[in-house]
């Protein structure tokens, strides 16, 4: 084991190793190709979300409170991937897998905190499509730009303090067993797990942390759609509420490719033993491929993207040939 740092608060000393060990990916056969598959996952992730974020901040079309909602998921996205993909790489592909104590609780918040940030924009996108089609005619005055950028707020300031006082909470903990974390990046659960002291308060903030951030979030979600489904019945005309549903179905789509895979890990391992690599990878799937699929999802999905970035095409080529020609006037 690593060196053990001595921590003293309110007569408690609190053992803390200088270093932690992530021992995630354990003689997983070729693992080099997966990292190198994730290095393109990552890739198409910066490329994706950056492109999503420059389209709606260059077409004003796009200047809706809707998509401040979608800019902020494109970048809770990036943030994200850049958070977990870079780290894990690093630590496997170049063999640096011990990471200062410190250095595991910045990696621990960050990742959680952006995971956390990209589900609870999903949620406000359903608040959006739920008013959009309940109550269309007060949509513009219950669905403001205020109001948006305000819930935006609430959920960063509630998901910083949140993942501060459980990040914090290690710090109550004595390590004097191990220092290896039998995962791939410093998760909370692997982390409390190795404790020598009591850790039923860290289980306890543990569940809180899934049953709040994991299962909360879809449960609102259903309950949305299903109050969306009682108002497209009520449409009588069978166009206009075919127009309706398609205003959902990249929202859906990205709802599915987010909650799916999580909540069917967690389903597995409680029912069926599952071999920790295969686990591990599946894990690590369901954090990065997200991120990677939604800018294309909202892209290809989304009629007023599509439309938007057809327009902006169109004026850098006026623009392009109005330069060329203005070069050529000034040459005769």
């Amino acid at each position: 084991m690593s060196s053990m740092q001595l921590n003293s608060s309110a007569n408690v000393t609190f053992v803390r190793p200088a270093t932690f060990f992530i021992n995630g990916f354990y003689n997983v056969p070729h693992a080099k190709y997966y990292y190198v598959f994730l290095s393109l996952v990552y890739v198409v992730t910066v490329l994706g979300n950056s492109f999503i974020m420059c389209i709606i901040y260059l077409a004003r079309r796009l200047h809706t409170v809707k998509y401040i909602a979608v800019f902020h998921l494109a970048l809770s996205d990036l943030c994200g991937s850049s958070a977990l993909i870079p780290k894990v790489i690093d630590t496997f592909l170049f063999g640096h897998q011990d990471i200062s104590y410190e250095a595991c609780l910045e990696n621990m918040f960050f990742v959680l905190h952006f995971m956390n940030l990209q589900s609870l924009t999903l949620v406000v996108l359903a608040y959006d499509r739920l008013v959009a089609i309940c109550f269309p005619l007060r949509y513009h005055a219950i669905v403001t730009k205020t109001a948006m950028f305000l819930i935006i707020g609430i959920m960063w300031s509630f998901s910083v303090t949140f993942f501060s006082i459980l990040v914090g909470s290690v710090n109550r903990l004595s390590f004097c067993r191990s220092n290896v974390i039998d995962t791939y990046y410093c998760d909370f659960a692997p982390i409390y797990r190795l404790a020598c002291n009591d850790n039923s308060v860290h289980f306890l903030m543990g569940a809180l942390c899934f049953g709040l951030l994991i299962c909360t979030p879809p449960i609102l979600i259903f309950i949305s759609y299903f109050c969306i489904a009682l108002a497209l019945l009520k449409i009588a005309h069978s166009v206009d509420r075919i127009k309706a549903m398609k205003t959902c179905t990249s929202h859906l789509m990205l709802v599915a490719i987010f909650y799916l895979p999580i909540l069917s890990n967690n389903i597995a391992s409680l029912i069926t033993p599952i071999h920790p690599n295969g686990r591990l990878i599946n894990n690590s799937l369901t954090q990065t491929i997200p991120p990677m699929l939604n800018p294309i999802i909202y892209t290809l999905k989304t009629e007023e993207v599509m439309q938007s970035i057809k327009e902006l095409y169109k004026r850098n080529r006026v623009h392009a040939t109005m330069e060329r020609n203005m070069k050529c006037s000034g040459r005769n």
